[in-house]
Parts: structure tokens; sequence; C-alpha cells
């Protein structure tokens, strides 16, 4: 028995949800019932078979629209594991530390590239923090101040998880500087990223040793999974690069978020359309139970 939630803040209308309905019975899925989360806003068509064929028939079909398909049972999850730039926040801090260096077109074309899956992650964040060797440090805390933003929705998911128990963990390829206040101020329970190093208030052009990448994003899921007692199902991963993907693929629910191509080719759920609230409708959740941002 499967689930599929279409999500369109304000946008979805009873003519696409019959649709969809209909698409889910051609494609020989065997729709049953249907429940509105919020009017207008999200909607699960629950049907018994054949949950490729449903993404195969609705992902895509209609503008505007997200589409979420999953196992009906245990929507709601207790472990999420996010990744932080592009996801969290609407940033690349390191293009962001490039851009006050007076060379953020070199950074961001290594960053996109690696992002997209087309450098070694670890040899491209290597590339790209020797480009800022001798920047003064003080300018990640302007950095922070001036440039980093809230992805919209990402303080009302996690807290709204927490809420019910669950557990957040912030895992980013990107820097401790910037996650561990971003942790702090969306509500995560713990943050994980690498270190700049740091000599006479200048960057060295170095990064700590061991690099968090996608080794490190897929074992914090295995291990908090664990230590949690929890089953595969009950995991959420969410992030947009190609560094994320090895925890999307082992998740319970792995979620491509405005994701790059092989991203989104490879997860089992996109969201394209919606900000970081729709994680909560795709769980079942109604607004009338989100923690306040």
């Amino acid at each position: 028995m499967f689930t599929a939630t279409l999500i369109a803040a304000g946008r979805l209308t009873p003519n696409v949800v019959a649709d969809a309905n209909d698409r889910l019975a051609t494609a020989g899925c065997a729709p049953t019932t249907l429940h509105w989360i919020d009017q207008s806003d999200a909607v699960d068509l629950h049907f018994e078979l054949a949950a490729d064929a449903a993404r195969a028939a609705l992902e895509g079909a209609f503008p505007d629209v997200d589409v979420v398909v999953q196992p009906r049972d245990g929507r709601r999850k207790m472990l999420l594991v996010a990744d932080m730039d592009s996801t969290m926040i609407t940033v690349e801090c390191i293009d962001e530390l490039a851009d006050y260096a007076g060379i953020k077109p070199k950074i961001a074309a290594i960053t996109e590239a690696a992002m997209r899956g087309e450098l070694d992650f670890e040899a491209a964040l290597d590339a790209r923090v020797a480009l800022l060797k001798g920047l003064d440090a003080g300018v990640i805390d302007a950095c922070l101040r001036e440039r980093v933003r809230l992805m919209p929705g990402a303080q009302t998911l996690v807290r709204t998880m927490r809420g019910w128990g669950a557990r957040a963990v912030l895992v980013s390829g990107g820097f401790t500087r910037f996650a561990e206040p971003v942790a702090r101020d969306i509500g995560f329970d713990e943050a994980i990223a690498n270190v700049l190093e740091i000599e006479d208030d200048v960057l060295t052009g170095t990064v700590a040793r061991p690099i968090v990448g996608a080794a490190t994003k897929k074992a914090t899921l295995l291990d908090r999974r664990a230590a949690l007692g929890l089953a595969e199902a009950a995991t959420l991963a969410v992030g947009d690069g190609a560094n994320d993907l090895a925890m999307i693929e082992i998740a319970g629910l792995g979620v491509a978020y405005h994701a790059k191509p092989v991203v989104a080719a490879a997860a089992a759920a996109r969201i394209e359309q919606g900000d970081l609230t729709a994680l909560l409708w795709a769980q079942g959740v109604p607004k009338a139970e989100w923690a306040a941002a």
C-alpha cells in the first residue's frame, strides 16, 4: 500500500487531483482513497500497486506541483540528516567567501562542477580552499552576517520534527564556522562540518582532516540510526549535490531538494517547486501541527 502526495502550496486544484487519480488508475496502480492534508496545499492519493509506475505517471505531469511517492505506513520520520549549503541555507558559503576575496567566479565554477558530480569532492574542496589562502578570517563572520540566509521552511521543518521527538543532524561539506551557528538558528540537535585551518587570523588555505564528504554523510545517518534503534524506513535525508547521494540513497525517504540533475535522477523523491515545508506535507503533517519558525 502506497501514498502519492501532491504538494503545491495554495495552487492545488480539484481538477489536478482528479487528473492525478486517473493517471494512477491508467498506470495500473489501483487507487483507493484520497485525503486532503491541507486544502489547496497538499493531498494524499492512496493506491495499492506499482509505486514506480506511479512516480512515472505523476512526476512532472503538473506544473508547479511536487509529487512524493512512498509506502503508506511509517511516514513520520524519527531521524533527519540534512545538507547545509543550498539546502538549509540559500547560498554556497565557500562561493560567498570567494566573493570577498574577489575570485567568486573561479571558485563557484569548481563548486558547481563538484555538486554535479563531475569532480572528486575532496580534491575540489582542497583546490577551492587553497585559493582562499591569506584571506582575513574576520571575513567569515562578515559573510555569515551579510550573506547567509536560511532556506524558507528550514526552521519549521526541523522544529516540527523535533517536536514529535525526531533527531535532526546537519552534516555539511562546508565549514563549522557556518554550520554551527546555522544549526543553532534552525534548531538542529548537532552539526558536523569541515574545519577551516587558521593561523595568525588568516586562512592557511587548508582544511583539517578527515574531510567531511559523502562517506561522512552516509556514516552519520547509519550511526545515528543505529544509536536510536531505528529502522531504515524511519529516516529522512535531504540534499542537493552529488556529495549528498550516498545518504539520500540509504534513507527511508531520500529527497533531492532543488537538486543537481544527477541527484534528482537518483533520489526516491524530488522537491523542485516548494520550500522545505514540503517535507512536512510529504510526511502527512498538516499546517495545524507545524511548529512556529
